[in-house]
């Protein structure tokens, strides 16, 4: 019904810019909605456009297929060798042995590996690769009970069955020998000793006697129980403490992931929606490249890799970061040893380092440094080296390498001690087959998310519509009273509107729907479109309050550990964080390294061309 109750616009108004933006509005409320996939909604301009008259056929298809999409792939085969020989579970189990079972390094170890896995997987696959490694951790943490005294004094949550158990393992009957002057026979009796080590009371025998010893009159004595902890049967947690910590490195991360995708511009779908767009609108612009994004990003990434590891330890384990973050042997408890015992049996459990591990760490390594070489911008970059400029962009690498990946053996060309084994799922046809290659085509096609791939190409076609109608241009003139207010207001009420809806809607569909509106908003103010562009795509990532803001929310979710209410509260936090991080950087080291203080040349020329 939404397309029917919409028609009046294109007909009552029959123009080019009323019906892009009947198109426009309809693939944003299926968007926004998810009545039907995003990826089926991202296919409405592919017929609209050329039934209403805004598009041909031939144009709209050509927007479905960019340069991106070939990064995409390029970086996707380079995932999914990764994942095949579990390099990834190895980077992250290293990682986590380095920070150590502390509470406090413990999460900010899952953190730093999340975060750098993040960079060139996408944050859905990262964060279902380290939950189950987190969530081993944690079970060690919640079986190995109360290890000191300062758990013993936090203890809320018990299990009444697992009480009785222990006191039943751990009762030791003392004989004592009770002698009378008067009695023959002696009289035995018993003292309980209960788990925590503390002698509770004498139980007599049913005959003891009430008699004096011939000094002083004899009466029962009773040792003072100490108090035990309140139990909960609605918990499943032996202390709060251990409640806490598994929120804590849970939430820590999903927020890591989001994190670590915003560094590379391959490291999330939003990243490449806006690169594409940005370069279709702006095709004069060679400011935006791999090794830029990089640049700008990565201080914003540490800080907030910081800052948000700081909030989420004060908001559940408390400020004291001497007790959780000491690398002390001295310091540790009976159940962070054992924790890091497990860490460590995981580990091994990969056995030594294989061929194919080797050959993907030399092809990642390989890839990074054509991606920052090729155009580094402060000296010529290997581009320079060929006579045609302009041809070679970073898809180029990444579908070369990728390529690469289909014709390597995954055995060792030369003979050894031992033959490396498949860590993947076809293990035995690896080992039958001596030219097995690294990836299969099945590899590929397991992680490639063709959906994202639809998805982006439709923005390019709304992108293209609202460009070809002059939609856009209509929109930049009733935006036309924000010109009184500074750039950087501008941008933080952006980044403030585009954070609010994600938390509702997905991230490239809300990103896809604010790019040509932000664009046009920022040639009629004559502000450096990037001053806005860059921090709506990066504050687009931030929806993190609500498990259905985007995948990794839902994923940590599902563990059971944390409560929405958590999440809100905590994601609240880091939404903040997030953009003030962006708005420091855009208005500090973003202005020099983008020349954000001028109106430039490329987005003068879009303008005029606009108006023409």
């Amino acid at each position: 019904m939404i397309p029917l109750s919409l028609l009046p616009l294109p007909l009552i108004h029959p123009s080019s810019e009323s019906s892009c933006a009947y198109v426009l509005i309809v693939t944003a409320v299926y968007w926004v909605s998810e009545a039907v996939p995003l990826g089926a909604a991202a296919l409405v301009p592919a017929f609209l456009y050329p039934l209403f008259g805004v598009l041909k056929s031939s144009e709209v298809a050509s927007e479905y297929f960019k340069d991106t999409t070939l990064l995409l792939m390029g970086v996707i085969c380079l995932a999914a060798s990764i994942e095949k020989w579990n390099l990834h579970k190895r980077i992250a189990l290293r990682m986590v042995m380095i920070a150590g079972a502390k509470p406090g390094m413990l999460v900010l170890g899952f953190m730093c590996c999340t975060v750098f896995l993040s960079m060139w997987l996408s944050n859905t696959s990262t964060t279902a690769m380290v939950m189950p490694i987190a969530e081993a951790v944690l079970q060690q943490l919640i079986y190995t009970g109360i290890a000191d005294s300062h758990d013993d004094s936090d203890t809320v949550e018990t299990q009444e069955d697992d009480n009785d158990k222990e006191e039943t393992i751990n009762k030791n009957q003392l004989e004592l020998l009770y002698c009378k002057d008067s009695c023959e026979k002696p009289e035995l009796c018993t003292l309980s000793e209960e788990a925590n080590g503390l002698a509770v009371k004498p139980g007599l025998g049913p005959d003891f006697p009430n008699q004096t010893n011939g000094y002083l009159p004899e009466a029962s004595i009773e040792i003072p129980v100490p108090k035990k902890p309140k139990i909960r049967r609605d918990s499943l947690y032996p202390t709060k403490r251990d409640h806490m910590i598994c929120k804590c490195l849970s939430l820590s991360i999903t927020y890591a992931a989001t994190i670590g995708g915003l560094i590379t511009i391959t490291g999330t779908s939003t990243n490449l929606i806006f690169a594409e767009q940005f370069n279709n609108r702006y095709p004069e612009a060679k400011v935006i490249n791999f090794g830029t994004w990089f640049i700008f990003s990565l201080p914003i990434a540490l800080i907030m890799l910081v800052l948000t590891w700081i909030w989420l330890h004060c908001l559940f384990l408390g400020c004291n970061f001497r007790e959780t973050c000491s690398w002390s042997k001295k310091r540790k408890t009976k159940r962070e040893i054992l924790s890091e015992k497990r860490i460590h049996e995981e580990y091994h459990k990969l056995g030594p380092i294989s061929y194919p591990e080797v050959v993907t760490g030399l092809f990642f390594i390989l890839m990074t440094l054509l991606w920052f070489t090729r155009e580094p911008g402060f000296v010529p970059g290997w581009t320079s080296l060929f006579e045609k400029k302009g041809y070679r962009t970073d898809a180029t690498v990444s579908v070369l390498l990728g390529f690469l990946l289909f014709l390597i053996p995954a055995r060792k060309p030369w003979p050894s001690a031992f033959s490396s084994k498949s860590k993947g799922e076809d293990d035995e046809e690896d080992e039958e087959d001596p030219l097995a290659p690294m990836i299969t085509w099945k590899d590929f096609l397991r992680l490639m998310p063709w959906e994202i791939v639809i998805l982006v190409g439709g923005g390019y076609a709304l992108a293209a519509g609202c460009k070809v109608s002059g939609l856009s241009m209509w929109i930049g003139r009733q935006l036309e009273p924000m010109s009184g207010l500074p750039p950087w207001a501008v941008t933080l009420l952006a980044c403030l509107l585009v954070s609010a809806v994600t938390e509702f809607a997905s991230n490239p569909a809300t990103l896809t729907v604010f790019l040509p509106i932000l664009s046009a908003l920022s040639e009629t103010l004559q502000i450096n479109p990037l001053h806005t562009l860059i921090p709506a795509t990066m504050c687009v990532s931030f929806g993190v309050m609500l498990p259905v803001g985007n995948p990794p929310n839902a994923i940590v979710f599902s563990y059971g550990h944390v409560q929405i209410s958590d999440m809100v509260k905590a994601g609240f936090g880091v939404n903040l964080i997030g953009v003030m991080v962006v708005m420091l950087a855009i208005t500090t080291w973003g202005v020099p390294l983008f020349q954000l203080t001028e109106f430039p040349a490329w987005a003068v020329m879009r303008n005029v061309t606009g108006n023409l």
